[in-house]
């Protein structure tokens, strides 16, 4: 073949300053697409001598190989695939997306760096010039009558074409890496781009630096070592489940997520009909509630990476977990980032989240013991799970487990029936076990026992399960006094009881020097408390929505307080109180301030000012006493 040169034809000068900025979103992305481009063409190479149409005389190390060289400023992409001939260089280089080019210039030309979705125009190939000045290609079809072909083009829109002279079949694509490709002059980096991208890749790669000095022993000579591929040609996700063991599941874990803590279990999904589906998900260990932002959920297509937790494919509550998915069938655009066909997307989300619900429910059923040992790392993800996904909700609501201030795990339905007698449709909770210690202790009193809250999803989750099953509603212990705490006023009428209230107000009102103090006066049954806070569950949620929407501007001063100071008559002090109401005095002020105090500190911290006084106030009384 004599030299030519032409156009591409692309009917623009534009289309290369289009693909350099809008093409990806990441300029890395260009060594997934050659890697995959090479593997590809090792693919196409064994398929034709599967059916007869090519002689491989016995040949199966297919590889690919890349190669640095930081003097010449080059990267270079080696296959020992199918090849191409000149007529196929001309067909699928030049002919830049064939006849999709033109509506590729028309709805892209004039587009943001927002609009990334470019459809099927046959591109990959191209992304190789938003790191290089200059592209070249040798490659040797493996018709044994074709000869070698050389191709070069320095990124405008003419290129140069002749006989090459490569004598292996197989293709060697060279980028000139220019200004943009700087970085990719790092061993470092073009490795770890390698293993980002292309872990799983069907070929073995290797990566090689060839203007690197050679290691040597300490006698100068030069150590030859065998070269490692860099990926894992059959990943432990396209087994049979029944093939794979523990050590196996947790190793490959380990080196994927490079997560050196055991993962609690893990679901194996395996699915070839309606649509091809494998993957393994990890249900992580969680050392703090912050943990459960580091999930990640790698995607891939036919072992080519795709992206990280890709919210179209994958359930938004699952993205807190860790693992891989490989579905060859997604409906993928050039970019492979981006997907279409919503419904057939939807379809492969709806199977995940059965796959999950489906090992869940069996773990519950089938070894219950292992399944509350889980509940404290995977609540979290369990529970965002049942607010965001309701089909997730349906399948997997009568399983949730509520950890008991006892240390016990039961269902709300088994929490209901042990309650069964002292509690209507409702469920005790504390946000604070030691906060509300106090709260606690009273209810263990009567048999009753509340469970734990203390996640920042569950005020998020309670109001979704009250929401759903409106005959179950939840309370935090500080929310109320129960019925089953309290004495019955035997011989008090209601106007000596009024008259009771009205001097307790008078005298807090006046030793807090608060206006809108409200008492409430009880016959408790445990005669140790003095007092205690109460905060309608109601207004205290309300608070906590403002809150958290406010973005930390709420100030809780802007809405009336609902707390209510109760005050039991059966206690000693309160009973001086009564004794001393009307008179001016310091040490009525001093014990109706500590009451007060004390019942905050068991409701919730005091602020600054406050403790500050607690504290002051404390060491006077102690000094009284022993001067008494």
């Amino acid at each position: 073949m004599s030299k030519q040169k032409g156009n591409l034809s692309i009917h623009s000068e534009n289309i290369f300053p289009i693909i350099k900025k809008w093409l990806y979103s990441d300029h890395d992305i260009f060594i997934r697409e050659l890697i995959s481009n090479g593997c590809d063409a090792i693919t196409k190479l064994k398929r034709l001598h599967s059916l007869g149409e090519a002689d491989l005389n016995g040949e199966t190390d297919f590889q690919v190989k890349v190669v640095l060289d930081r003097t010449a400023r080059t990267l270079k992409f080696i296959d020992n695939g199918i090849g191409m001939t000149d007529e196929e260089v001309k067909k699928y280089i030049n002919q830049i997306a064939f006849s999709g080019a033109e509506d590729f210039l028309k709805n892209y030309k004039d587009k943001g760096d927002t609009d990334q979705i470019i459809g099927h125009f046959g591109l990959g190939f191209y992304s190789a010039f938003m790191v290089a000045d200059v592209v070249e290609i040798h490659t040797r079809s493996y018709k044994q009558d074709a000869p070698a072909v050389k191709w070069r083009c320095d990124g405008g829109t003419e290129f140069e074409m002749e006989d090459g002279s490569r004598t292996e079949r197989g293709t060697e694509i060279t980028l000139h890496l220019g200004q943009d490709g700087e970085t990719f002059l790092s061993e470092y980096t073009v490795k770890d781009t390698i293993e980002k991208y292309c872990s799983f890749m069907p070929y073995p790669l290797y990566f090689e630096v060839a203007d690197k000095e050679p290691e040597k022993d300490k006698d100068g000579n030069i150590i030859i070592t065998e070269p490692e591929a860099l990926n894992d040609v059959s990943p432990l996700y396209l087994k049979q489940p029944n093939a794979c063991t523990d050590e196996e599941y947790k190793d490959f874990y380990r080196k994927t997520f490079r997560d050196f803590k055991e993962p609690l279990f893990w679901i194996h999904l395996n699915m070839d009909y309606p649509f091809n589906l494998k993957g393994i998900l990890y249900f992580p260990k969680l050392n703090t509630e912050f943990d459960t932002i580091e999930g990640r959920i790698k995607l891939y297509n036919s072992q080519v990476f795709v992206a990280d937790n890709i919210k179209e494919v994958i359930p938004e509550f699952l993205l807190l977990l860790k693992g891989v998915i490989d579905c060859p069938d997604l409906p993928l655009n050039v970019s492979r980032s981006f997907l279409q066909n919503d419904g057939f997307v939807r379809k492969i989300s709806d199977y995940i989240t059965k796959k999950v619900a489906d090992k869940l429910n069996s773990l519950f059923k089938e070894n219950r013991a292992e399944f509350e040992k889980f509940w404290d790392d995977i609540s979290p993800f369990v529970k965002y799970g049942l607010i965001k996904d309701n089909k997730f909700y349906e399948k997997i609501e009568g399983i949730v487990l509520y950890k008991t201030t006892g240390e016990q795990y039961v269902t709300a339905q088994e929490y209901l029936e042990k309650h069964t007698g002292k509690l209507e449709k409702q469920i005790y909770y504390v946000s604070d076990p030691i906060q509300q210690a106090q709260y606690i202790k009273l209810l263990k009193e009567h048999e009753v026992e509340a469970v734990v809250l203390d996640h920042s999803i569950d005020s998020a989750f309670i109001s979704h399960i009250e929401m759903k099953k409106n005959d179950i509603s939840f309370k935090r212990v500080d929310s109320d006094i129960s019925e089953l705490m309290k004495d019955a006023d035997q011989g008090v009428d209601e106007e000596t009881k009024n008259k009771e209230i009205e001097a307790l107000t008078t005298i807090f009102k006046k030793a807090l020097n608060k206006e809108n103090c409200k008492l409430q006066l009880e016959n408790l049954k445990s005669g140790d408390i003095a007092a205690m806070i109460i905060l309608s569950e109601d207004s205290r949620r309300m608070q906590e929505m403002m809150q958290r929407y406010s973005l930390g501007g709420f100030n809780p001063g802007v809405m009336p307080s609902e707390e209510i100071l109760v005050l039991n008559k059966k206690h000693p002090l309160i009973q001086y109180c009564l004794k001393h109401a009307g008179e001016a005095s310091e040490v009525l002020n001093l014990v109706a301030q500590q009451i007060y105090d004390l019942a905050v500190l068991s409701h919730k911290p005091l602020e600054p000012e406050a403790m500050t006084s607690f504290i002051q106030r404390s060491n006077e009384i102690m000094k009284r006493m022993i001067q008494n």
